[in-house]
């Protein structure tokens, strides 16, 4: 397991609950601490915007809705977040610039690599 990830809280927003839980299961094995999941856009907003989160992972779609406020938000907070998508070969319509992707369905492997990769700048 990678020290670099232990203790470290994540923000997770997924709208399908089956998903959220695996996706959970997977931080915990990896030491992490999780912080939602968020399953709706409110309820995801109100976490980006006060929470403790050292990293997020959002789900590009939420219902019917983008998780793009979001992200917005934790850009602002200076918190390094990507998007998880099953669309990852056409990208994300997002214009905020360049950010990590997570192609679903992702193994817990891929999301410690993602996160490791995303926290290396405040883990190294």
């Amino acid at each position: 397991r990678r020290m670099t990830l232990d203790g470290k809280r994540i923000l997770l927003v997924e709208d399908e609950a089956v998903i959220a839980f695996a996706v959970e299961d997977m931080l915990l094995d990896l030491g992490c601490e999780v912080v939602g999941p968020a399953f709706r856009l409110d309820d995801a907003v109100a976490l980006a915007s006060s929470a403790a989160i050292d990293a997020a992972i959002l789900d590009v779609n939420l219902n019917d809705e983008r998780s793009f406020a979001v992200a917005e938000i934790l850009r602002r907070r200076g918190i390094p977040f990507l998007f998880a998508t099953g669309y990852a070969d056409t990208g994300v319509d997002w214009d905020g610039g360049d950010v990590a992707l997570l192609a679903k369905p992702y193994r817990k492997e891929q999301i410690a690599a993602a996160l490791d990769r995303l926290l290396g700048h405040a883990t190294a």
